[in-house]
């Protein structure tokens, strides 16, 4: 009983270190729609997808997580602007801001790799109220602006993020769900020990 419980608090520690490693080295990108109607889903779209146009070559090519953190707060003015075109082009009068910002994620799959939930540094857009679901991506390194907006990981994205995180780390992204597995069974048996 008190191995297990040792064993399954060493590896809960292991995971918060690991989770907030992994978040000090990206960037997410994170879209707030107005509410959860229909149109303004639709709205949030066109809204992420007009960010990631005007974003994505602007950071093309960086490969580091400072500029691309420098080059989102440059850029906050004409991410606002672009936005509010697409929402005024729609008939709508919200306003929008962007901001970089600390933002709790929850856990998310782009492709084959998972990554944590946890607080995250994000370009956070909020359209109006910001009270309907959201939209998020990996920024930097940039695994939602490659070929497209959409959540594409390529294989440029891969040795992007390769380079921004340790091989642990990067590891980790792909073994999140054998972990949990890992985590559930050392749960069950502290259960059958306590239960002794």
């Amino acid at each position: 009983m008190i191995l297990a419980a040792l064993l399954g608090g060493a590896w809960q520690c292991r995971q918060q270190h690991m989770t907030e490693d992994i978040a000090g080295k990206i960037i997410r990108f994170h879209v707030r729609a107005n509410s959860d109607s229909q149109a303004d889903q639709r709205l949030k779209l066109k809204v992420r997808d007009a960010v990631g146009t005007y974003m994505q070559p602007r950071l093309s090519g960086i490969s580091d997580i400072e500029t691309s953190r420098q080059v989102v707060k440059e850029n906050l003015p004409g991410i606002e602007r672009e936005a509010l075109k697409v929402v005024e082009s729609e008939g709508y009068t919200y306003g929008v801001t962007a901001a970089l910002a600390i933002t709790d994620f929850p856990e998310k799959t782009y492709g084959e790799y998972t990554f944590p939930a946890g607080r995250y540094e994000a370009l956070e857009v909020v359209i109006g109220d910001g009270g309907g679901h959201n939209w998020w991506c990996v920024m930097y390194p940039n695994l939602c602006f490659f070929n497209s907006v959409y959540q594409v990981v390529d294989e440029e994205a891969e040795e992007s993020l390769k380079k921004a995180l340790t091989q642990e780390e990067y590891k980790s992204l792909m073994e999140e769900k054998n972990y949990k597995v890992r985590f559930a069974l050392a749960e069950r048996i502290q259960e059958i020990f306590e239960n002794l």
